[in-house]
């Protein structure tokens, strides 16, 4: 493939390393040929890189797989289960990231692989919870936005608005790890 195939989201592989675009702009100099300069994000270091390209340089196209997979439990490492052959399989937490704060038995988890080995996991884009602990709303504390810290079932910690009590189900966001709304 070549550079100008280069679009959002897109990936691709330099060096071994997959790479996702994450910003795609197509430049053409009045004199000189055509440019393509790319933000992109290594899928395996997670460290984001500025490229620029002559518009007809050849790109290696990544083989990146992507299965649907089912988070099981954590004994040091976090063991995911494929569920068409239940095959089980662990992944380090260095490759999860943010989303082992949202790991819930038994959900649905997206696995991208990339020469055989997971390098990232997707949850759902929001997910529910129980609130195991939480200090309880003052009355007359009735200012707009105010929240406080509380504990989730699996021992996340998350800002909730005052009225939120124990044992009330929240819907949280589990790329940034905000509230969204009671469930």
């Amino acid at each position: 493939m070549i550079a100008t195939d280069l679009k959002t989201g897109r990936i691709y592989q330099e060096n071994g390393q997959p790479l996702q675009v994450i910003k795609y702009e197509h430049i053409k100099v009045s004199r000189g040929s055509a440019n393509v300069k790319v933000r992109v994000r290594n899928l395996i270091t997670g460290q984001v890189l500025d490229k620029g390209y002559i518009a007809t340089a050849k790109v290696e196209d990544a083989d990146v797989q992507t299965k649907t997979t089912q988070y099981l439990y954590n004994d040091g490492s976090y063991i995911f289960m494929d569920p068409t052959t239940f095959e089980q399989f662990s992944i380090s937490e260095d490759v999860l990231g943010k989303a082992a704060d949202f790991l819930i038995e038994g959900e649905k988890a997206i696995v991208q692989y990339f020469d055989g080995r997971p390098i990232s996991v997707d949850l759902p884009a929001s997910l529910v919870f129980e609130i195991q602990y939480t200090e309880p709303g003052y009355k007359g504390n009735t200012v707009t936005n105010v929240q406080k810290e509380a504990t989730l079932t699996n021992g996340t910690v998350v800002k909730v608005p005052i009225f939120i009590k124990i044992g009330d189900k929240i819907k949280v966001d589990t790329r940034s790890g905000e509230y969204i709304s009671k469930a």
